[in-house]
């Protein structure tokens, strides 16, 4: 029997091997990612460019003349501060009453058993399948009848009271609750709405939190929908306002790339703060079908 020396340790930490395949996956995503973020990285340091050095051969990433004259530009070519305004109150408000309708209807095709059931969330899915090219003149037709053409409550209506992938990303995750903790609710007297309200809504804060990101983004970048029901330029969104930098027999490149960097820098922001809620929202909801 060996004497141990004071202060060492008989214990040894095991390091795990490193395997070469995984060197290799790892340097194939780090490439892949440096691919995806090149054209952001494009669009910003262009925006810093002169416009002749965009169009430089051979390209160059950095500008060698800095300027902020595209910035300058695109705020003296449209009214930004109204246009982020319009992008965030139409963002913001669909997003809610999307959450909140995609909760309500997810828990009674979850929970609530009624005739059709199945049938109808098929069905209720199935509109996932149908382009939205194909719905918008019978929707211009309504919103025509209602009188809400140039305004915004024509893209938060129809955006915020029917969404099928909300529905169903909550519906899954729904399923995976267990009802003995509604069961134990009913026996202390609670309603199936205090049941939802305080029960339901807080465990539902990871794909809610997954969903209000997906939601936000796609109204944020949302291009087609206000080119269609929105006429005066005091209503526009920034999409439209950074489409204005593109003529039709050419465009200010520099005021362009400004301009779509101010647009894109809220969401790259968003994304890299709330990126963990968003592969945790996807992965728990679909443990159970």
């Amino acid at each position: 029997m060996t004497d141990t020396p004071i202060g060492s340790t008989s214990i040894h930490t095991r390091r795990r091997p490193v395997r070469p395949g995984r060197i290799i996956l790892h340097i194939a995503l780090a490439v892949c990612a440096i691919l995806m973020a090149l054209p952001f990285l494009w669009m910003l340091f262009s925006s810093f460019k002169p416009v002749d050095e965009i169009f430089r051969q051979p390209p160059a990433l950095l500008p060698e003349n800095w300027s902020t004259n595209g910035y300058q530009k695109a705020f003296e070519g449209a009214d930004f501060l109204r246009g982020f305004w319009n992008s965030t109150y139409i963002a913001v408000t669909v997003t809610a009453l999307s959450l909140l309708t995609s909760a309500m209807a997810a828990y009674a095709f979850a929970r609530i058993d009624f005739r059709g059931s199945k049938t109808l969330f098929m069905v209720f899915l199935a509109t996932m399948m149908v382009p939205g090219q194909m719905t918008i003149i019978p929707l211009y037709i309504i919103m025509g009848w209602l009188g809400w053409i140039d305004t915004p409550l024509s893209l938060i209506v129809p955006a915020s009271l029917f969404s099928a992938f909300g529905v169903f990303l909550m519906r899954q995750y729904i399923k995976g609750i267990p009802k003995e903790l509604e069961e134990a609710a009913e026996l202390d007297g609670a309603s199936r709405f205090r049941i939802f309200t305080t029960l339901i809504l807080p465990l539902l804060r990871t794909p809610l939190t997954a969903l209000g990101i997906f939601t936000f983004l796609g109204q944020w970048n949302n291009f087609f929908g206000p080119l269609i029901f929105l006429n005066s330029d005091a209503n526009f969104t920034l999409p439209l306002l950074v489409n204005q930098f593109k003529g039709q027999y050419g465009a200010d490149w520099t005021a362009l790339m400004s301009a779509t960097t101010l647009v894109a820098a809220p969401l790259l922001i968003i994304f890299a703060v709330a990126q963990r809620q968003i592969v945790d929202g996807i992965a728990l909801s679909g443990s159970k079908s």
